[in-house]
């Protein structure tokens, strides 16, 4: 697939500087003769302080870390290219989605939200999923997560929220887990949270790979076309690949085994050509129907069930270029919800609104003063004037005396521009009401939806919810959290709270007699939107002395499937003329989504480090092919999943997991 070079790209070029093969220097450009000893009053003396090199490699050392972010600390991220399958003026005067096949540039980044930057990639969170696009109207970011809902209604209680999942302030434990005490107890008593609980319960929160993670906006934004027309929209990112996870045992494995599996997959999917995907999609609905629903369309823990309010696709975005200096470029990556475009404006639910108050701030403490903007990862590519002047990190140097606005000394520049040559104006919406420290009414309906999503899951969904919650509650050591906790629960299913309770040795709670609609919504089921494909599926071929399948045809079929695919031994190096790429103690089951078996060992040793890669895959649902005359673990064979040719094998591996087992 050719990579296009956009407009972003070639902006970030004159920035790129490659150190190779040119002399040493200064930060000045002041070439230096040495940098292996610092300059001393004598060569066992004290180092003298006109030490200028030293003092100024030293320095800039101690200061090569920015503060991580509180929340989102752990991200990976990629260049692309969105591009818009339809003109949507209808709905938005936004350019980018104005007109079938414009192209814009992209910065996505992915992210955990609770764990530090060294914490693991599949431990069980939301997951950040935020896209800055460069426009010619200027950089709009849609700064969203993996789950469509939120665990708080209003941005007041943001700091508790993420202060109860954090580690405890006491001990600092458990880095990048909700399995703990504050966070539970937080949860009972702030029962708004029980939808985005069980969200974060389903197998939603350990995603196979970024590249299958579905993407949500989370809360309600405004569009607003040429006319004047403004609907509320929530935007949605669906992976081309399909919504896939991992199970709960996976997950944790792979932690130990590869706390970069999501990173390494990113990177390594790009750079092989396999371009991950999605489609935009928007939910819109007019401003005469605001009230029509049985939930408020401003409360972000509620979705907007897809079977009422449908998703209407307008374009698909590929990311096809890895970041040339994760410092630069991932980590200085500066996202806010307040960059918007004509065309794209808010609305009035309390959480969007204290995010548009908490952004800025964050990026001022982070990246060091105001001028983060002028960092070429987050500069726009259209020209940007202003009076805004100095600060810390300041790199444009504005000419002239005038720094302020009216002027008649630069002809009262630069100048505002009107709405109808793309100035931006906020839609203009009647505000009336006391001013008062509340809620509505209309957002206290904390269960409904919570039940909505339990009855639309599929019985194995419903299984890895109640296993997550045993995981989860079973952590906490208080046992009165762990009551409130079942009791809370009851009021979304019984079956689901007394199961927990049995689970975790609680008293099961009693029947709540909360009126609810059996409604359900098959849109957030995974299994029920399985997309079955095996593109860029990683499969583990198992090879031996004995292997008799013609590896040369095998590698070349799966290959031509766009599989990716490597050889695990015992060993590394050649065999059977081929070279091997992972052994059983460097590679495990869990870092791959199949297992081809193509022969066994005759040392017991190696056969039964063999046997338990393939036992351990088969627990975990994964599809094991065996190769003709292959006879290994005779209790897997003939079971579901369990292929004896090739073929077969690749048919039964797009399933990706064989829940009957």
């Amino acid at each position: 697939m050719k990579k296009e070079i956009n407009q972003k790209q070639q902006q970030l070029e004159a920035f790129r500087v490659s150190d190779k093969n040119q002399p040493l220097t200064t930060n000045q450009g002041l070439k230096i003769s040495e940098d292996e000893h610092s300059l001393k009053a004598g060569d066992r003396g004290p180092t003298l302080l006109e030490d200028f090199h030293f003092r100024e490699k030293m320095t800039h050392f101690d200061h090569e870390r920015i503060p991580e972010r509180v929340v989102h600390a752990r991200g990976s991220a990629a260049h692309g290219i969105f591009e818009t399958y339809e003109c949507a003026s209808d709905i938005t005067k936004a350019q980018f989605l104005n007109g079938k096949g414009t192209k814009t540039p992209v910065f996505v980044r992915f992210s955990t939200v609770a764990g530090s930057r060294g914490s693991a990639d599949t431990v069980r969170d939301a997951r950040g999923f935020a896209t800055k696009f460069y426009t010619q109207e200027g950089n709009y970011d849609l700064v969203g997560n993996n789950i469509p809902v939120f665990f708080i209604q209003d941005a007041i209680k943001f700091p508790d929220f993420v202060h109860a999942v954090k580690p405890e302030p006491n001990n600092e434990i458990p880095q990048a887990q909700s399995a703990h005490d504050t966070f539970w107890d937080f949860i009972a008593n702030n029962q708004e949270s029980a939808h985005m609980v069980m969200w974060h319960m389903s197998d939603r929160s350990i995603p196979r790979s970024y590249r299958m993670m579905e993407g949500f906006g989370v809360n309600t934004y405004r569009f607003i076309n040429a006319e004047g027309k403004s609907h509320f929209v929530k935007f949605h990112w669906k992976p081309v690949l399909g919504v896939k996870s991992l199970v709960w045992d996976e997950a944790q494995i792979i932690a130990g085994k590869d706390p970069d599996f999501h990173r390494r997959d990113l990177w390594d999917s790009i750079e092989h050509g396999d371009y991950p995907e999605w489609e935009l999609g928007v939910q819109l609905i007019p401003l005469e129907d605001e009230f029509k629903f049985s939930f408020d369309i401003l409360d972000a823990t509620k979705i907007w069930p897809e079977e009422e309010v449908p998703v209407r696709i307008l374009g698909k975005m590929t990311l096809n270029k890895n970041v040339d200096n994760f410092f630069a470029e991932t980590e200085q990556a500066a996202f806010h919800v307040g960059h918007v475009v004509p065309g794209i404006d808010f609305s009035n639910d309390p959480l969007l609104q204290g995010r548009l108050f908490s952004y800025t701030d964050t990026q001022l403490i982070r990246l060091g003063g105001p001028n983060f903007h002028e960092l070429p990862i987050n500069k726009p590519i259209c020209p940007f004037h202003n009076n805004q002047r100095d600060g810390y990190g300041r790199q444009t140097i504005n000419v002239g005396q005038v720094s302020y606005h009216k002027n008649s000394l630069a002809d009262n520049t630069p100048y505002p521009v009107p709405e109808a040559e793309g100035g931006y104006t906020h839609y203009e919406e009647k505000v009336e009401g006391h001013k008062v420290r509340a809620r509505s009414e209309s957002f206290k309906d904390h269960f409904t939806q919570a039940r909505l999503f339990w009855l639309s899951m599929t019985d194995i969904e419903k299984e890895h919810i109640i296993n997550a919650f045993s995981f989860e509650l079973g952590k906490v050591k208080n046992k009165a959290i762990r009551k409130q906790v079942v009791d809370m629960f009851a009021h979304v299913s019984h079956t689901l709270a007394t199961a927990i309770a049995d689970n975790i040795g609680i008293i099961p709670p009693v029947q709540v007699e909360v009126p609810h609609t059996m409604q359900t919504s098959p849109a957030v089921s995974q299994i029920l939107n399985a997309v079955e494909s095996v593109k860029t599926f990683k499969v583990a071929v198992i090879v031996a002395e004995n292997t008799e399948e013609n590896l040369n045809d095998l590698i070349a079929t799966l290959l031509s499937k766009n599989i990716v695919v490597e050889l695990i031994s015992t060993k590394q190096g050649l065999l059977n003329g081929f070279e091997i790429h992972e052994t059983f103690a460097t590679a495990s089951s869990v870092l791959y989504d199949g297992i081809y078996v193509t022969g066994s060992y005759h040392e017991s040793h190696q056969q039964i480090k063999a046997e338990q890669f393939i036992e351990e895959a088969y627990q975990h649902f994964k599809t094991i092919g065996l190769a003709k005359n292959v006879s290994i673990l005779p209790h897997i064979a003939n079971k579901n999943g369990v292929a004896n040719n090739l073929p077969s094998f690749i048919q039964l591996l797009s399933k990706y997991r064989h829940w009957e087992r």
